[in-house]
């Protein structure tokens, strides 16, 4: 509504001029904005008329709101089956979205009891445990433990360090496919080392699968957990 005189009221202002900041292409999907004091600076305004403005582009589902975060331009989610096959590179580029992996550690260490039993090895046999960073067009959407049996894959480790990609460093130690054999959802908060690495407030909601791959004759050759930012992807199950 505009006042008596006709003009334009601050808070709508303010949510014209970000609006236009986004169409021109001055912040991108999954952007931070300025904080509420550096938005009040540049306007020349209190910092509730900015959260009134604010307010008005998350209504038109423009910009979301984290709690401890700040705001940030609305990504679409990123659709990401689950089916057989399951490759995270495949999938991002059939979305239109560009894939890359940021490795976070790689160590051995001996099997915890859920691990051998998904496995299918010993208590206690040698793992390769895999850490890493997936992103979306250079956002974070998923933080991926993988566990390999290292007796089965020798060399697996070698080959994490030198491929970004698993299906890669899978085929170097002689896995040419694989296949999913069981996926395992459900919803989570997430703790503060993921909210620290996926740029979301501690406690906000996550999807995590758990998952068990295994090779061309059924033997588990991995068994995954990954925690996706619940905003930022769609997970979608393929018969």
């Amino acid at each position: 509504m505009r006042d008596t005189l006709g003009k334009t009221p601050i808070w709508q202002a303010i949510a014209n001029a970000l609006r236009d900041d986004l169409a021109d292409g001055r912040y991108v999907p999954g952007d931070k904005l300025p904080t509420e004091a550096e938005m009040a600076e540049r306007f020349g305004v209190n910092r509730h008329t900015v959260r009134h403005g604010i307010a008005a582009l998350v209504e038109e589902g423009l910009i979301r709101t984290r709690r401890g975060s700040g705001a940030f331009v609305a990504a679409t989610p990123t659709d990401y089956a689950i089916g057989k096959r399951v490759r995270f590179h495949e999938n991002l580029i059939a979305a239109g979205r560009r894939p890359a992996k940021k490795v976070l550690q790689i160590d051995s260490r001996i099997a915890t009891t859920g691990e051998a039993q998904a496995l299918r090895i010993a208590q206690g046999a040698p793992v390769c445990a895999y850490h890493g960073l997936s992103l979306a067009d250079g956002q974070p959407v998923a933080v991926v433990e993988s566990v390999f049996p290292a007796e089965h894959l020798h060399g697996i480790d070698d080959a994490l360090r030198l491929h970004t990609s698993i299906t890669e460093a899978l085929k170097t130690v002689g896995i040419s496919d694989y296949t999913r054999a069981s996926t395992r959802l459900t919803a989570v908060r997430a703790s503060a080392t993921q909210a620290l690495h996926l740029h979301v407030a501690e406690g906000d909601p996550l999807l995590k699968s758990t998952s068990v791959n295994v090779d061309e004759t059924g033997l588990p050759i991995e068994y995954g957990r990954t925690w996706f930012a619940g905003d930022r992807v769609t997970l979608t199950l393929e018969t």
